[in-house]
């Protein structure tokens, strides 16, 4: 892989940072429900389709007492899309050479009444550049207040950039985390994003911004929710919308097509599969 520009270092040095932070957070509170539970690191390496070195990253992954599975990946990869892949990707068309660096995140909790949820942040260079990402929140029991806090944050962090920008990026999470072979929706929404162009530092700073959100809001929905008392059948319905969120992932997940396309680290890919999961 090619040595990085200053945009992509700073790009892949934020996504770095922001997974250190959400890892102390998170490792915090496992302590303080009284569990030593630490995140375990696995680096793993890439060999570009050319033969050349691929870039790599590291994935980051807990078992505790409050977060059942929760995995913290970044990423910084490069080389050369497929010839059939690179016509799905904008600015690959005609030059398959890629660059991409992001975070990436999925905790399932312990509790049922604590919801599940995901967060993503990229930065993609082709012929084109651009930023991409978003979090959602996975409850397999809803709570309104839980739902409102959690999209009231990214409507902040949005309003702070572009009036527009909440209204579009969270009607496109709606669209684009549903079941349409189930007619469901995945979870209770949050915002997606992609192909944020031109104006690197304008999409950076909101990029950076959608990382703090996250940071700022999920730690407090878990400390809220993660005492509440729980029975059998809330654990059944956990385990079956665990279900539908695999269904998502393996079907239309845009992240773990790339990243299977891209001859990523298959356990990182497949780290937002939850521990266990039914269907009825």
């Amino acid at each position: 892989m090619q040595a990085l520009d200053n945009q992509q270092q700073a790009a892949r040095e934020w996504f770095e940072s922001l997974r250190d932070r959400i890892i102390a957070e998170f490792e915090a509170i496992e302590r303080e429900a009284g569990s030593d539970a630490a995140f375990d690191y696995i680096p793993w390496e890439r060999t570009d389709p050319s033969g050349e070195p691929g870039g790599g990253g590291v994935r980051g992954q807990m078992h505790g007492k409050v977060f059942e599975k929760v995995g913290v990946n970044v990423s910084t990869v490069g080389g050369t899309f497929s010839p059939e892949f690179a016509m799905s990707i904008p600015g690959a068309e005609d030059d398959p050479s890629f660059f991409a660096t992001g975070i990436s995140l999925v905790a399932h909790m312990a509790n049922p009444h604590v919801p599940a949820v995901h967060m993503n942040c990229r930065f993609l260079t082709t012929t084109k550049r651009w930023f991409g990402g978003g979090a959602d929140l996975n409850p397999a029991i809803p709570y309104a207040e839980d739902t409102d806090a959690f999209h009231a944050r990214l409507r902040a962090a949005c309003a702070a950039h572009d009036p527009t920008f909440y209204p579009r990026f969270s009607k496109w999470a709606e669209d684009y985390f549903w079941l349409p072979h189930r007619n469901v929706a995945r979870g209770v929404g949050g915002i997606f994003y992609d192909h944020l162009e031109d104006h690197f530092d304008a999409h950076f700073a909101f990029t950076r911004d959608v990382g703090k959100a996250f940071l700022d809001i999920f730690p407090r929905i878990v400390r809220g929710r993660r005492d509440t008392p729980f029975t059998e059948a809330d654990m059944q319905r956990l385990l079956e919308f665990r279900g539908r969120y695999v269904e998502f992932n393996l079907l239309y997940d845009r992240g773990t097509l790339f990243g299977l396309k891209t001859g990523g680290n298959i356990d990182a890919i497949l780290m937002s599969l939850p521990p266990l999961a039914r269907w009825s």
